[in-house]
Parts: C-alpha cells; structure tokens; sequence
C-alpha cells in the first residue's frame, strides 16, 4: 500500500512540475480535470465558465473568517458562503442552512462529480459542512479554522468526514 501511495504522490509531483513549466495546451473550449477519485477528464466551455465564476467568488472571499451564523466579510459560515457564491457565480438561489441545502438539487456518486456540485460532510454526529466542488479533487468553503479557503477532498480529515454531493441545476430560483 506504501508503494502505491508513493508512486501516487510521485506522478502527481511530476504532473504538477510538467504542468507549471509546460506551455498550455487546452482549448478555449475545454480543458482537463479530475474528478473526486482522482480520474481525468475534460471541462466542457460551460464548466470552465462555471469554475472561473466560483474562483472570481473566491478571490473576493479569500481568508474570510469562519463565524457561525456570519455573512458579512467580517465572518461567514460554510452554508452562507456556499448561497452567497451560487448567487454571485450562477444567479442560482440556495436555501441558507447546510441542512436545507443537502435536500437541493439530485445526489451525485462520487466518481460522477463535476465542479460546482455541492460536497457535503458530516463534521460530528449531528454537524454537517458544505463546499463547492472545483474539479481535481478541491472544494471551496467556510473552514472552521481557516476562513474562506480551497481545500482537497483527499485531505485525510475531509476523507474521513465525506457524506455525499448534490447537483445543482443551474436555473434560479431553486429553494
């Protein structure tokens, strides 16, 4: 199992040194991703155009503290930041709680996820977290201990904590 995650660790190291010194090669069109499980594929125009919109939402947010309840840039929790940037990224109105949200939309399996997908955790046995899915297994969302930040769905504490995704239909007014 060790080789296996070193061989792992190995290839995307090389991957990522290839990538930042390679000039790029994707299309206007589309470009390549991973899925939760860590299988490439590719970003049609409309997710490339869905990831940039969540990422302009996210460089407004960046290093946002965490405070329950808060949605203000003086502190926002995971469930606001999450309305505030389907608002902001897609037009698409969220329901304000985690538990409201976890009900929207159609559950995902894990392999199928896309980028904007909601990524749902159980935290403790009755607290649950959200995030937005980015592709190449990152989410975005209100950490605790962090703020405002993108965190991989492979950390072994997100792992441990995983619940499930939900697809959001990209159409207003879904409450």
């Amino acid at each position: 199992m060790t080789r296996i995650y070193t061989a792992l660790l190995f290839s995307l190291i090389i991957a990522q040194i290839t990538g930042c010194s390679s000039p790029s090669t994707s299309s206007a069109s589309s470009s390549t991703s991973t899925s939760a499980t860590g299988y490439s594929s590719t970003l049609t125009h409309d997710q490339e155009k869905t990831k940039s919109s969540f990422l302009s939402v996210y460089n407004r947010w960046e290093g946002v503290p965490y405070r329950l309840g808060g949605n203000t840039f003086q502190g926002i929790d995971c469930s606001a930041f999450v309305q505030i940037a389907y608002r902001d990224a897609l037009s698409v109105d969220l329901p304000r709680t985690t538990q409201h949200q976890s009900k929207v939309g159609a559950s995902v399996n894990y392999n199928d996820a896309e980028v904007g997908d909601l990524i749902f955790f159980k935290t403790s046995r009755t607290t649950r977290h959200v995030g937005v899915y980015m592709g190449n297994r990152q989410f975005l969302h209100a950490s605790t201990s962090k703020g405002v930040i993108i965190s991989r769905v492979d950390n072994p504490y997100w792992a441990s904590k995983f619940w499930h995704f939900r697809r959001v239909a990209h159409s207003p007014k879904i409450n």
